[in-house]
């Protein structure tokens, strides 16, 4: 027995006895107790169990049906209302683990989003899957009956809240033709082809205005010899006793905290389903590596880390299933002059301080050849000129381009002959005499 903090000492006055349980703190669950109110409790464990001891759990809750508040001479009790996994499968609680089965299939069968195509369809069918994930062991049935969802909790079990209530359901219908509904097989034989990588090397210009290549790919193509069966021609598949025809099989391992299955592909069949002679030309699989040379557009305005994508040009599905696709990755080789940023190419030219300053026009290399530049009279150093749509085409749209833009650099001589010297100094005495005659 364990005494709220009640201020005074309490003997239960209701008639009845409140049952309580001992939970980890959570959230928006509080308990207060005034005085002149005393309750009996008990706790999941005995005071020398380790799994629920009283030093690990900080909040009391009261188990009612729904959401409540009981006052009595001051007294507040707020509860939660817990789902009730017999009722969510409409079975007794002294049901059997077949009719706990039975209604199960029934009503995921019903609830599946599949067959129902009602909104609440799917969250319905996780909260069945869920109840009967408990219900089912009997390990998390014992705590359930006795402790509700929060003993499951306290143990570590998680409340039946497995990742994927489908593989549940798949694995009860599995060999019952499929989910019972049409016949359909419980999982598709066909293996899509995995998608091919090819690195593909172009030049500066390359990249800026597009090239044809012809690229040679080594792939897996179909079997000629079994027609991508993997069958040896003549013989016939038989199903695989391993795993019963489904490619999967399922071990399980009871551990402390219940039991665990694991979902393997068949090692005897390899996760078809079937034994069968293998095809001499390709063990088997199905499908044999080839080599193929193909011709492959690459568009104008690529860049290095491109893709371009090839649909079904990729390594070829199994069993029927569909082709991978190609995927070319792109490496552009960098120009030694010519510098691209995005759509723009970047270009730096020098001049001399004369040019500068009196003006001139100079030759600049461009993806399209050599092109007259004109340097404006009075040119600052690192003035940057845009020669308009001399850039590189936008990727899918040739007809927009981006700009090159140049960037002047000034040279100013270190050396200077006598005569240089002279006419220089000249100049500075002439633009003194201005300066001064400016300020009269």
């Amino acid at each position: 027995m364990a005494i709220l903090p009640c201020g005074s000492t309490c003997v239960a006055q209701w008639g009845i006895r409140p049952q309580f349980i001992v939970r980890p703190y959570v959230a928006n669950q509080i308990m207060t107790a005034q005085s002149g109110v005393t309750c009996t409790m008990r706790y999941l464990g005995g005071s020398s169990s380790s799994l629920f001891s009283r030093d690990s759990f900080s909040l009391l809750s009261y188990m009612g049906p729904s959401q409540t508040s009981h006052r009595r001479r001051g007294t507040r009790f707020i509860t939660r209302a817990e789902t009730d996994y017999y009722t969510v499968l409409g079975v007794s609680r002294n049901a059997s683990q077949s009719e706990i089965k039975s209604a199960y299939r029934k009503l995921a069968r019903s609830h599946h989003p599949d067959v129902n195509k009602d909104p609440g369809a799917e969250q319905k069918f996780k909260e069945i899957s869920n109840a009967y994930d408990v219900l089912s062991d009997d390990e998390k049935r014992s705590l359930y009956d006795k402790y509700g969802e929060a003993g499951l909790k306290g143990a570590g079990m998680g409340m039946g809240d497995f990742s994927n209530p489908f593989d549940l359901f798949e694995s009860l219908f599995e060999g019952m033709g499929g989910m019972g509904m049409g016949g359909r097989s419980p999982r598709s034989r066909a293996v899509d082809g995995q998608d091919e990588y090819y690195s593909l090397v172009l030049n500066f210009k390359e990249a800026v205005f597009g090239v044809e290549k012809e690229i040679e790919i080594t792939r897996l193509e179909s079997c000629g010899t079994c027609r991508g069966s993997g069958a040896k021609p003549g013989t016939t598949a038989s199903k695989c006793t391993t795993c019963g025809g489904q490619g999967q099989v399922t071990s399980s391992a009871r551990t402390p905290l219940g039991v665990f299955q694991q979902v393997m592909t068949c090692s005897s069949c390899g996760g078809t389903g079937e034994i069968s002679t293998p095809c001499n030309t390709c063990s088997g699989d199905g499908r044999v590596r080839r080599t193929k040379r193909t011709s492959l557009k690459v568009p104008a305005g690529v860049d290095s880390g491109s893709r371009l994508r090839v649909r079904s040009e990729g390594n070829a599905g199994k069993k029927g299933g569909s082709p991978g696709d190609l995927f070319v990755v792109i490496e552009v080789m960098p120009d030694p002059v010519l510098k691209r940023d995005d759509t723009n190419i970047l270009y730096t030219c020098k001049v001399s301080y004369i040019d500068a300053i009196l003006g001139t026009t100079i030759k600049v290399p461009t993806v399209d050849g050599m092109v007259d530049l004109k340097i404006p009279a009075g040119t600052q150093p690192n003035t940057t000129l845009v020669m308009a749509k001399k850039g590189v085409p936008v990727l899918n749209k040739s007809n927009m381009r981006g700009d090159q833009l140049v960037r002047v650099q000034v040279e100013i001589p270190k050396r200077l002959s006598s005569e240089e010297r002279k006419l220089i100094e000249e100049l500075a005495d002439f633009n003194k005499g201005k300066a001064a005659s400016s300020r009269r």
